[in-house]
């Protein structure tokens, strides 16, 4: 490892970001899972008490749309609950990191403007 606590901040925030956006990668895709689970559902609800005409392809794709949004969903859902346990163990890296600097608060000095 870098000796560097600088660079090594520098790597954890590098780190941190790539974590936030699998994580909202993750919540994009969990939310498109629910809207094809709810369609498929709703779809194969029509179909049941007649509301659509009856047809093979409409009932396959809305079980399919029904059971691949259950496998997305749940997939998506381990893998945000991994990031975000990563992203905490990362965030409380840097954050020691940052503590071990002994940084020094800036003194009250008037400003030019």
């Amino acid at each position: 490892m870098d000796g560097d606590p600088h660079r090594q901040i520098e790597r954890l925030e590098a780190r941190i970001e790539e974590l936030a956006s699998r994580l909202e990668s993750c919540r994009k895709l969990i939310f498109a899972s629910r809207i094809g689970i709810a369609a498929g559902a709703i779809v194969l609800v029509a179909l049941l008490v007649g509301a659509m005409r009856f047809d093979p392809a409409f009932m396959a794709g809305a079980a399919a749309a029904v059971l691949g949004g259950i496998v997305i969903y749940g997939s998506n859902t381990a893998t945000a609950k991994e990031a975000a346990a990563d992203l905490a163990a990362v965030e409380a890296e840097r954050a020691a990191l940052i503590d071990q600097m002994e940084l020094r608060p800036v003194s009250d000095r008037p400003t030019l403007h």
